[in-house]
């Protein structure tokens, strides 16, 4: 299939560049054979006791750190992924790129020592005794998606987190997620449904747009996942009392597919890491059902969520979402997508 397939043109004015004044308070298109014009507010009454809904509970780092070479050029560090307690692999944006075992200062504070690269990424070794996730903390700033044009605010490292999130790891937040409040999850607790939780840690690879024609010559951008034993037991048992499952956000869904697909379509616990790249045609698994928001053109993701939903079905939602002057992208509206056969 042809990228062009999965363009479309949108309107900057809708790029959400802040977040709704309550986690709630967005708008909710439902999909099914027909477009539905909802509330966030009205989710709990598309689900019914014994329905499972699945959220990534990865929390977002403080990734970016700006610094400077020893030769006293600027740098701007982004970390992909935490190693261990002294290595990250990041990406660094240079007027020159930093040469191996070269010495860099971060925050004014950290020194590190670029020890590989590997295509765009290096590996730096944090030369400090606290440990990397504690200098991200104290240094860092939250890395905010290329599309919202402004700097984070305090603000912003409450409402671009998930209330779920206990997993440190991801460089961007798992966003369908970001429209929940402990209100609404004691609501679905409530009404019998099942909450379950899976992680995958979001890579910066998912603001990426596929830059070849031919959608099958993209290459995937790979993400750790974990998917508890307790989340297997409880969608095995919705399946035998008829319960059905929602995935909350494309990354909660990439995790149960990865796992699933690995396991010749059944959901085995565990961890691993994962390029799985979900196009039109796939064998969906384990969801019924995605909870996502609106995505960038070209992207896999728009890929991703025509595939669950149909590419005619996906092509017409987004037109009407563009008329009716929905929200998009990571602080934007939401869509609840029945997946088509």
């Amino acid at each position: 299939m042809n990228i062009r397939e999965f363009d479309f043109d949108l309107p900057l004015e809708l790029i959400a560049q802040q977040p709704a004044q309550q986690r709630t308070s967005s708008r909710l298109l439902y999909l099914d054979s027909r477009i539905h014009d909802l509330q966030f507010s009205n989710l709990s009454d598309y689900l019914r006791p014994g329905d499972v809904v699945v959220f990534n509970d990865t929390r977002v780092i403080k990734a970016r750190l700006f610094g400077q070479k020893n030769s006293g050029g600027k740098i701007e560090v982004m970390v992909e992924r935490v190693l261990d307690d002294h290595h990250v692999q990041a990406t660094i944006r240079a007027s020159h790129a930093p040469k191996l075992n070269s010495q860099l200062v971060l925050a004014d504070t950290v020194p590190a020592t670029v020890i590989d690269r590997l295509d765009t990424f290096y590996t730096l070794r944090f030369d400090h005794p606290q440990t990397v996730y504690e200098l991200l903390e104290r240094f860092g700033q939250l890395p905010l998606p290329p599309y919202i044009s402004r700097t984070a605010t305090a603000t912003d490292e409450t409402r671009y987190q998930t209330v779920y999130a206990r997993n440190a790891g991801a460089v961007a937040a798992p966003t369908a997620g970001l429209h929940f409040d402990e209100t609404i999850l004691n609501q679905l607790q409530t009404k019998g449904v099942i909450i379950a939780y899976v992680t995958l840690h979001v890579g910066a690879g998912t603001f990426q747009p596929v830059r070849v024609e031919k959608i099958t010559d993209h290459t995937m951008h790979s993400e750790l996942f974990h998917i508890p034993q307790k989340t297997v037991d409880v969608i095995e048992q919705a399946r035998t009392t008829g319960g059905r499952v929602l995935a909350v956000g494309t990354t909660s869904l990439r995790a149960l597919e990865a796992s699933a697909a690995r396991h010749n379509g059944r959901l085995v616990a565990g961890f691993g890491e994962t390029d799985i790249f979900i196009t039109p045609g796939y064998r969906f698994h384990v969801a019924e059902r995605l909870l996502t928001n609106f995505h960038l053109p070209r992207s896999t993701l728009i890929i991703l969520v025509s595939a669950f939903g149909g590419i005619d079905n996906i092509r017409n939602a987004y037109k009407h979402a563009i008329e009716q002057q929905y929200r998009f992208f990571s602080y934007g509206d939401a869509m609840l997508i029945e997946r088509q056969p």
